[in-house]
């Protein structure tokens, strides 16, 4: 694992709040990173643990990379870096994992400065987890960092959240993650239609927009979308489509559902085109929403809500996007 030695753009009102810490020698026993996917909220908390391990760090605090800690880092064998994460993708941090963390840190840190535990995502820590992880926070160790990271902080027990100091990262503007972007993937931003595509779909998230275009899936989104216009139109099944669809990833899914309902909404009111989820695709939606039916259409949203709580349950994924795509089906042959 490298680290960078260079902060994401709109990380730096945020490292300046860190950097505060080291500086004022108030190092918090326990910090809860949260914020929207994409923003970079494990990069952050990395280059934090870092710089409290480093022996020389930068003027601006970041890490040296070059030091003997430094370079323990990079090779993933810093004895005081402890990462806790699912065991398997999908899965939960158990009470296991927790237990074994609990016992390491009745040790003390091997080198002379801090050790950092991080764990992420933490909100995946079941009940039994989440009970066992408040002994450490309750009783915390001679120089140790706990860093939490979330995007979901609102699933972690209110014993948690008030034992930890806060720091919510906020999504940057438009115009700097466009721009970060273009730089990235060495591109024009003003040629470049797929580039705005891109954020939009990632809700303006930067790290998840370069995943979207580097991974194609403004593609996948597209071919969604026109098989969901195809249902509307009467031309494929919805029972065949959920078919399809509980093959792919389904929080995405319903959220591109959901997206797509809210701008039809937003169409009844004339929102202006800059402010739809999906304004590449405002032609066939503004033709849609002339034909439906509003409170049908809060119905389907109601459901989706609905829905997105369930995915974390052992529900059938095929019959959740049957039941979805048969109303929507519905509401469109009414007209």
């Amino acid at each position: 694992m490298t680290v960078p030695n260079r902060l994401l753009p709109w990380h730096q009102q945020s490292w300046d709040h860190l950097c505060g810490y080291i500086v004022q020698k108030r190092i918090p026993q326990a910090l809860l990173i949260t914020g929207n996917k994409g923003l970079g909220k494990q990069q952050l908390a990395n280059q934090f643990a870092v710089a409290l391990f480093c022996a020389t760090p930068q003027t601006n605090g970041m890490a040296c990379g070059l030091c003997s800690s430094c370079l323990l880092v990079n090779a993933e064998t810093h004895p005081d870096f402890i990462q806790v994460r699912p065991e398997e993708p999908g899965k939960g941090i158990n009470i296991g994992q927790i237990r074994s963390l609990v016992t390491r840190l009745t040790l003390k840190p091997q080198f002379d400065t801090y050790r950092v535990v991080i764990i992420n995502p933490a909100d995946n820590m079941n009940n039994a987890a989440a009970n066992a992880f408040l002994k450490c926070l309750e009783e915390p160790t001679e120089r140790t960092v706990i860093i939490l990271i979330s995007e979901k902080p609102a699933k972690l027990p209110a014993t948690i959240i008030s034992r930890c100091q806060k720091l919510a990262l906020a999504s940057p503007d438009k115009e700097t993650v466009i721009d970060w972007l273009a730089k990235t993937l060495q591109c024009d931003a003003a040629t470049n239609k797929t580039l705005y595509c891109n954020v939009s779909l990632a809700q303006g998230a930067p790290l998840l927009a370069l995943d979207y275009a580097n991974d194609g899936t403004l593609k996948l989104h597209n071919e969604c979308f026109n098989a969901w216009l195809a249902i509307a139109k009467q031309l494929k099944s919805p029972v065949i489509i959920a078919e399809d669809w509980h093959k792919l990833p389904a929080s995405p899914l319903i959220f591109w559902i959901t997206s797509w309902i809210i701008d039809l909404i937003k169409c009844f009111y004339q929102t202006k085109v800059e402010n739809l989820y999906n304004p590449d695709l405002n032609q066939q939606l503004q033709e849609l929403s002339q034909r439906l039916e509003l409170k049908g259409l809060y119905r389907l949203y109601d459901l989706l809500l609905a829905s997105r709580q369930r995915l974390d349950t052992q529900i059938n994924k095929q019959l959740l996007f049957e039941e979805i795509l048969i109303q929507w089906h519905e509401l469109n042959r009414s007209k």
